[in-house]
């Protein structure tokens, strides 16, 4: 009697939501058929748009990866944190031998800020089980931000996003609790180092790591009895370049359909090597991300999780056109202005779908969030009041307002920002969004637009509203915290 009590109240399911979070590379606002895509097939992606929410006006927090990828681990828009851009910590570090190739000692980029909490570290202290897989991009290896110090009891991926220039890598990090990892470590992909890393015999390297990544995180999902809460942040590299996969039935399908194709020459100091059928390997990565999309939610289906597991899909900025790649080709601005490391509108609009059956409903929406609202939203979602709990006595910044009152559809209680804020050291831009109105601030200099009439930010009305640029110019002075790492001109 009291061992079936006992099974029944072991088995109990947790009343907390489990989340996954699907966050792409690269992937511009159009690239998808639910935005309008028509050369790629994502079908999988496409449906779970139908099934849930499919947001129009979702920005990310930067227009390229690190800094992006931060404003959802702290809520901080980049004007607030310590991470603004993809500064770099391995070109000094010494180099180590794989077989034939030669690698660096340490990789990695500028880590998050060790005194600043980080959104697993909440999600494990709140009761939730822990699994990343994909790229971290949140410190360099060994350093004070790596996923064993932040929260994170499962990762099997990239530590650095150089690495992941390369499908066929070296190797990839792995920490995890469950096999007794105490330190995030390298795993050495033996039958990849037996080829070299860039020219003719790279394609000979077997071991990619978008599939075994892939298979880590069902792994993992597959590991989830639903009895202790689980979030899953699944950084997926593709499409990022390099424009390099197997050659299996997806690949040949795209290779037929664009027979004629573009070729790309490499480059060895970005670790891109050379394409052909330019078109039909990057056709080909999505598909294969949404393929991946596809195998989780069955997944999910199959453990019986799918009701109380809310699926995020995004990408951490716009579309690039690095390794070969060619947006042009395939619309994938979305008719946005602008590509990654921009702040114009294709360097930071993005797609962002949501699914949750019997809670999000099925709608388009287009209420205005950034990536710095993902956490609040998190910590709304499952019962934590973020600022009063991880908030005080701080000096620091939660920017994000949590928009779970629009994803259950109870839109006349979702508060909305008075503005959206960006800037970005590399190509020197600061943007704003309130309402309709765009400021984009480029090398200090000030453009205007409408976005209401404007989308492609082509009319610059700074000389017609003055007075509507020195009110947004002051919302740049407010925002912005120095950061001795990542300069940005202000606006004059």
């Amino acid at each position: 009697m009291l061992a079936s009590v006992f099974a029944a109240f072991s088995a109990k399911k947790s009343d907390k939501p489990n989340i996954v979070f699907i966050l792409c590379d690269d992937m511009g606002y159009g690239d998808l058929g639910c935005y309008g895509q028509k050369y790629i097939e994502t079908p999988n992606i496409d449906r779970m748009a139908s099934e849930g929410m499919r947001f129009t006006q979702a920005y990310s927090g930067s227009p390229v990866s690190a800094p992006s990828r931060a404003c959802i681990m702290t809520g901080q828009h980049t004007g607030h944190g310590e991470v603004r851009g993809n500064k770099e910590y391995w070109r000094d570090s010494g180099e180590v031998r794989y077989g034939v190739n030669t690698d660096y000692a340490i990789v990695g980029q500028h880590p998050y800020d060790p005194n600043r909490v980080i959104l697993p570290e909440i999600m494990k202290e709140n009761g939730y089980t822990t699994g990343m897989f994909g790229k971290w991009a949140g410190g360099y290896e060994g350093s004070v931000s790596t996923p064993d110090k932040r929260g994170v009891d499962e990762f099997f991926g990239y530590i650095c996003q150089f690495q992941a220039h390369l499908y066929y890598p070296n190797f990839l990090n792995r920490y995890s609790s469950r096999l007794g990892d105490t330190a995030t470590i390298r795993v050495t992909l033996e039958e990849n180092i037996k080829y070299p890393m860039y020219g003719d015999g790279y394609k000979k390297r077997p071991q990619y790591s978008a599939d075994l990544i892939h298979q880590c995180a069902l792994q993992w999902i597959d590991q989830q009895t639903g009895e202790q809460p689980f979030y899953g942040l699944l950084t997926y590299t593709l499409p990022h370049a390099e424009l390099a996969q197997p050659n299996d039935s997806i690949l040949k399908m795209y290779k037929q359909r664009f027979f004629t194709d573009k070729t790309w020459g490499g480059d060895e100091g970005s670790r891109y090597n050379p394409a052909v059928h330019t078109h039909a390997e990057f056709a080909a990565m999505i598909t294969r991300l949404d393929i991946y999309v596809g195998e989780i939610l069955e997944k999910l289906r199959e453990k019986g999780l799918d009701e109380n597991t809310i699926v995020i899909f995004s990408s951490d900025n716009g579309p690039h056109e690095e390794g070969g790649a060619d947006p042009g080709f395939f619309g994938r601005d979305g008719c946005l202005k602008g590509l990654k490391r921009s702040c114009h509108e294709g360097g930071i609009r993005v797609p962002f779908i949501v699914r949750w059956p019997g809670h999000v409903p099925v709608a388009v929406n287009d209420h205005q969030l950034a990536f710095y609202d993902i956490l609040p939203t998190f910590c709304d979602l499952i019962g934590v009041n973020h600022i009063e709990r991880y908030g005080e006595n701080r000096k620091d910044y939660f920017d994000g307002l949590s928009f779970k009152s629009t994803l259950l559809g109870k839109d006349k209680h979702q508060k909305n920002h008075k503005f959206l804020y960006w800037e970005f050291c590399e190509t020197d831009q600061i943007a704003v969004r309130q309402g309709d109105w765009k400021l984009f601030i480029e090398k200090g200099k000030c453009h205007l637009y409408n976005l209401a009439d404007d989308i492609h930010e082509d009319c610059d009305l700074a000389a017609q509203y003055p007075d509507r640029v020195e009110d947004m110019k002051r919302i740049v002075f407010e925002q912005h915290v120095e950061n001795p790492y990542f300069k940005v001109t202000m606006p004059q």
